[in-house]
């Protein structure tokens, strides 16, 4: 089956009209493209509060719970933490969790009832939330954002996408609809002679290659094709990428007007397949299922694999990554890059297919029992208001001019000292919503990330869209968590060989058992409601 290949429906047009919305976000690992120096303006929302005697209030005190995707992070006292601190009148704690185990975390306190003021939701459908989000754990602050002089210029598609039954329980942060795609060793596709591919053999082939054809030149048998990762939603954070090459839905497709879930089609299960042949063959990392995200990148730049599939974006900072340890050597070529990209490979019919985004990647929620009074949640808003200045979108995610950037022909220049950035800067661009857009000083564009840059429009032309995107299921809020651990426990064990076939089918028969039907019966209803 082909879900509704090239994102041709409804939904396709509404996500590109948010996406349109949104900036590029350098969100997984790291930095995004930030800001002018423009300070806030007197009239701001976001400017430091004063009360009726014309005296600056007490700090607010802000809790915020974010992922970080590195082993080291920026500390409360940190420079700026200091600084955004100083520009928002605010007194914070940041409480930072590894994104590998941020779901697991999220949940946990959720359920102790000891929120912060701030917490970042990774997944806005996910059942934990939407039963906190009903039952009036967190405000809605729909009706607040038009006082905001940015939040008011939320995209109302994406504010759709985001909401918990057309009610907005948090902020999201925008993102680039054609962000995903693959990047790779340029380098080594040079040494052993390959071209970039173009059909699913030829992808194959390269990471073969890379095994086997010693592509870093240095004489042992110590490299493997391309790194996978546990994710915040599940380990397949490749495989849904994968999947739409073999030509399966993203996860929910059209087959004859009736919706039917990704795992239920034949070309899903080939796409396990071919990740169980990369597996057999070591031509991925053995340790997929449960590796760290916030070492994702490390093997590519330390030289030990060649190919990361994830948001395009992340090819320029791993290319940065690697110049600075050979900077540290003193063999640096400042002019050479290291990595490219492409956004996939055509399915058996020649049709390029990608994985978009939602417009969004999670939100920034506000619990009631952090925060009680509405005048509180106010200036919690007119903090995240503030933090979408152009000159606070540069500081989250470039630090401070002189210390961890400086500035060349009004473009940004990264400090090399990867320890510094990693504990003073990376991170806090986590708390970047981009609304009403990115308006960040951009980082000095090298031909890398202008080529990513183009990829991520042109991959708006290729997405597949998936038709339940806007689906609250009430099936799905009380049983979800259930059913998405039977499908990503049994394609893991496929993969690695611990089931056959005929078990990933029983657990296919055990997840329709276990409330799939009736999940399949609700979402049909919805999507014949919403014709």
């Amino acid at each position: 089956m082909k879900g509704n290949r090239n994102g041709v429906n409804k939904w396709a047009s509404l996500l590109l009209v948010g996406a349109l919305a949104a900036s590029t976000i350098v969100g997984c690992s790291q930095k995004s493209n930030e800001t002018n120096n423009v300070a806030p303006t007197a009239a701001s929302e976001g400017a430091a509060p004063t009360n009726t005697a014309g005296k600056e209030e007490t700090p607010l005190k802000l809790n915020i719970m974010l992922p970080i995707f590195k082993t080291n992070y920026p500390k409360d006292d940190s420079p700026v933490a200091a600084e955004i601190e100083k520009k928002t009148n605010t007194d914070i704690h940041f409480e930072w969790v590894p994104n590998a185990s941020y779901v697991d975390k999220f949940n946990i306190t959720l359920a102790s009832g000891k929120l912060p003021t701030i917490m970042y939701v990774p997944d806005v459908k996910s059942p934990s939330f939407v039963n906190a989000a009903k039952s009036g754990a967190f405000w809605e602050i729909g009706g607040y954002l038009k006082d905001y002089p940015n939040l008011s210029g939320a995209n109302p598609v994406i504010l759709n996408n985001s909401s918990v039954e057309g009610k907005n329980y948090g902020i999201y942060r925008g993102r680039a609809l054609g962000r995903n795609g693959v990047y790779f060793r340029k380098d080594w596709l040079d040494n052993v002679g390959l071209q970039v591919p173009e059909t699913i053999d030829d992808f194959y082939n390269i990471l073969k290659a890379f095994k086997e054809q010693d592509p870093d030149k240095n004489g042992k048998d110590d490299t493997y094709g391309m790194v996978m990762v546990k994710w915040t939603g599940g380990w397949a954070s490749g495989f849904d990428n994968i999947k739409l090459w073999f030509g399966a839905p993203n996860k929910w497709g059209d087959v004859d007007g009736k919706l039917v879930p990704d795992h239920q089609t034949p070309e899903y299960l080939e796409a396990l397949k071919f990740m169980k042949k990369l597996y057999d063959e070591k031509l991925i990392n053995q340790d997929f299922a449960i590796m760290d995200s916030a070492k994702w990148t490390d093997p590519v730049v330390n030289n030990q694999a060649g190919v990361i599939i994830d948001v395009i974006d992340g090819a320029a900072r791993a290319d940065d990554k690697i110049h600075a340890a050979l900077a540290a050597e003193g063999k640096d070529q400042p002019d050479v890059h290291f990595m490219d990209v492409f956004a996939g490979v055509k399915d058996a019919e020649g049709v390029l297919q990608t994985l978009p985004t939602s417009g969004f990647a999670g939100m920034l929620a506000v619990p009631k029992s952090a925060v009680k009074t509405e005048e509180e949640l106010r200036r919690v808003l007119a903090f995240l208001d503030q933090l979408n200045e152009p000159e606070m979108q540069t500081m989250l995610g470039y630090g401070l001019e002189g210390k961890h950037h400086t500035v060349e022909e009004e473009s940004i220049v990264m400090s090399k000292d990867a320890v510094l950035l990693e504990s003073e800067v990376e991170g806090l661009n986590q708390m970047l919503t981009f609304i009403p857009e990115d308006r960040a000083m951009k980082v000095k564009q090298t031909p890398l990330r202008l080529k990513q840059a183009e990829l991520q429009k042109e991959n708006e032309k290729t997405i597949v869209t998936n038709p339940a995107e806007p689906f609250i299921s009430k099936v799905y809020t009380e049983k979800g968590a259930q059913l998405d651990n039977i499908i990503n426990d049994a394609r893991i064990k496929f993969i690695v060989g611990q089931i056959d076939e005929a078990g990933f089918k029983a657990a296919l028969e055990l997840w329709k058992k276990s409330g799939g039907d009736e999940l399949i019966k609700e979402m049909n209803e919805l999507y014949a409601a919403s014709k």
